[in-house]
C-alpha cells in the first residue's frame, strides 16, 4: 500500500521560512517525478514546484521563483520544499504528489497519481 505523508507546515510571519517534507512509502521513487501543489481557500489547486526523477530538472511557478527550492533524496524516498521569504499569499494547504503522471516540465498532473493528505501553511502579515 502506497502512503504519501507531508510534514513541516505551520503558522509563520511574513518573511520567515518553512521546510516541507514528503515521504513516500510502499513505492520506489527512483524513477518517478514528484511535485508540490497548493490550494488556497476558495481557489483551485495549483502547481507550485515539480522535479524530475533524477532531480536534474525543476519547475517553479512564477509566484514562488527565487523564494522556494525543491529537492529530493531518493535514498530516503523524500521530497522537500524549502520556502523562504514567505508572504501572506502563500497561505494554503500544500500537497505532495508522486506518480507516473506527474509532468515536471509544466508541473501538472493527469490520471492516477499518489497524493498526500496535505499540510497547512499559514503566513500572517
Amino acid at each position: 500500500q502506497v502512503q504519501v505523508v507531508e510534514s513541516g507546515g505551520g503558522l509563520v510571519q511574513a518573511g520567515e521560512s518553512l521546510r516541507l517534507s514528503c515521504t513516500a512509502s510502499g513505492l520506489n521513487i527512483d524513477h518517478v517525478h514528484m511535485g508540490w501543489f497548493r490550494q488556497a481557500s476558495g481557489k483551485e489547486r495549483e502547481g507550485v514546484s515539480c522535479i524530475s526523477w533524477g532531480g536534474g530538472t525543476t519547475y517553479y511557478a512564477a509566484s514562488v521563483k527565487g523564494r522556494f527550492t525543491i529537492s529530493r533524496d531518493n535514498a530516503k524516498n523524500t521530497l522537500y520544499l524549502q520556502m523562504n521569504s514567505l508572504k501572506p499569499e502563500d497561505t494554503a494547504v500544500y500537497y505532495c504528489v508522486v506518480g507516473p503522471n506527474v509532468y515536471y516540465d509544466y508541473c501538472s498532473t493527469s490520471g492516477s497519481n499518489y497524493w498526500g493528505q496535505g499540510t497547512q501553511v499559514t503566513v500572517s502579515s
